[in-house]
């Protein structure tokens, strides 16, 4: 049966106003819901979010989280509309509002606090390093950007260690932030807070300027993609996985560790696939490995399934039978791998979550690309780590 609306035009010109000028190219062809993720496993429904700010309709506000942001939509969408920033500009237009669902807020609350995501003390930022590794100067050729998950997070701080000693060993001049730099604020605009964006992003953008960076290397692909996209300075921004492929090419690098028939997978982090455009660096990490035994999942590289953890997701909660995640986990052990690997600290917390969840960490282990790499070489970092956010 069908049901009049009527429709508030003044909601729409926000939206556009906000940065949801794609709003205006989209003919609702359908091809977005067909091809997200969420679409078989939840209500969420990407088409009718876009019609629904087209129309400025109420009820928008009921599921305009749904979306992670994994760009499956902007891909193949045949008018090339930019679906995530009409998504940015919806929430940015409705949470301005008040209705930022209760497990977001206490995300902004700690942004906007202390910086960071995590309700981490500042001042305890660097930590982690317990003063081994260097700090940035301007004699130094490039900016180790430790975000702020594997600065805080005690799974994703062995990320930060791992990347941390695979530079010392390459024999690059390099040095981690001062503790006065903020998150790069990229989860933070998905959200929609793009005034908090632009202060934190403002506030490294100071930073880099004053110390003179030129050259960043990231861990995490959401940094990589925000200073590339976001930050509207063209600073040479490299993923770790890239140098590490490279190290290894030209002989940098040897891996020699023989891991004995260890069967591994590679899940493609949204940001930094389909985002960024990397897909064979990983790949030619793992088959440098001695003794891997490297099998692809059916949904890989363009075609890679999301973690769910982009858009906000990391910090949000769902409910059983909804998390891409599990759904992941899952795809990943009917390969027959007993290691996950990937390049980015929201999926490993993810797929961290989820193996546990699912009651299989003890049949399928969760690696970042570093630490393989590390242990490959034959060198621990399992010394214990502190919970920084909890002192």
């Amino acid at each position: 049966m069908s049901q009049t609306v009527t429709p508030y035009l003044e909601m729409s010109q926000a939206i556009i106003e906000a940065g949801g000028e794609a709003l205006k190219k989209c003919y609702q062809c359908g091809t977005c819901a067909g091809t997200c993720p969420w679409t078989p496993i939840t209500d969420f429904n990407i088409r009718k979010l876009v019609r629904y700010g087209q129309l400025g309709l109420d009820g928008i506000e009921e599921f305009m989280w749904g979306c992670s942001t994994c760009k499956f939509c902007v891909e193949r969408c045949p008018r090339g509309v930019e679906i995530i920033d009409i998504v940015t500009a919806i929430r940015n237009v409705y949470s301005g509002g008040g209705l930022l669902p209760q497990s977001l807020r206490a995300f902004v609350g700690s942004l906007s606090a202390r910086g960071n995501p995590w309700s981490g003390d500042q001042a305890k930022r660097n930590d982690w390093a317990r003063d081994k590794y260097p700090l940035y100067t301007s004699d130094k050729e490039y900016l180790y950007w430790t975000c702020c998950t594997v600065c805080y997070d005690p799974r994703n701080i062995r990320l930060a260690k791992a990347t941390a000693e695979l530079l010392n060993l390459s024999g690059l001049s390099w040095g981690i932030p001062s503790i006065d730099v903020n998150c790069c604020g990229e989860s933070l605009k998905k959200v929609g807070d793009l005034e908090l964006f632009e202060r934190l992003k403002n506030k490294n953008l100071d930073y880099f300027k004053s110390q003179g960076v030129t050259k960043i290397i990231t861990g995490s692909p959401h940094c990589l993609a925000s200073f590339n996209k976001d930050y509207g300075v063209d600073y040479e921004v490299v993923h770790i996985s890239e140098l590490m492929a490279e190290w290894i090419k030209n002989g940098k690098i040897v891996p020699k560790k023989d891991f004995g028939g260890l069967k591994v997978t590679y899940h493609d982090p949204c940001y930094l696939g389909r985002h960024s455009k990397v897909f064979d660096a990983p790949r030619e990490i793992l088959k440098s490995l001695p003794g891997v035994e490297f099998i692809e999942m059916e949904r890989n590289s363009e075609e890679s399934m999301c973690c769910g953890g982009g858009g906000g997701g990391l910090w949000m909660e769902k409910a059983k039978g909804e998390r891409l995640s599990d759904l992941r986990i899952e795809e990943a052990m009917g390969t027959g791998a007993t290691v996950l690997a990937t390049a980015c600290p929201y999926c490993i917390t993810m797929f961290e979550d989820s193996s546990r969840t699912l009651n299989v960490d003890d049949q399928i282990k969760i690696k970042d690309l570093t630490e393989l790499l590390l242990e490959s070489l034959e060198i621990s970092i399992d010394e214990p780590v502190v919970d920084t956010c909890a002192l």
